[in-house]
């Protein structure tokens, strides 16, 4: 599992090193997010919700059926979209209303 921080779309807002889990995310000397040892990540996708600029993306392995895909995520009032990006340019927006997402 692992996670790519977009340098040109990072505001340097911190929320993804304050919800790291594995305190793996950290800032560089331009006051961006970066990650030492991507390899490390957890693949929790905290950082990737909490992230007001979808500056993060996540690789959806294979074991997850994403064969290089990325996905990121938008937040609009009580809907998650998750944004998933395949390789050959296609791409799919999964809408999860937050309110119902635990209802059986």
């Amino acid at each position: 599992m692992s996670i790519r921080i977009n340098q040109d779309r990072c505001i340097g807002c911190k929320r993804c090193v304050s919800v790291c889990p594995g305190s793996l995310i950290d800032m560089n000397e331009t006051g961006k997010a970066w990650m030492h040892y991507p390899k490390d990540c957890w693949g929790c996708v905290s950082c990737v919700k909490e992230c007001p600029v979808q500056a993060i993306d996540f690789y959806l392995g294979a074991d997850m059926g994403g064969r290089g895909s990325t996905m990121n995520v938008t937040t609009e009032g009580q809907y998650i979209k998750w944004h998933i990006r395949r390789p050959d340019g296609s791409e799919e927006t999964i809408t999860i209303d937050r309110k119902q997402a635990n209802s059986y």
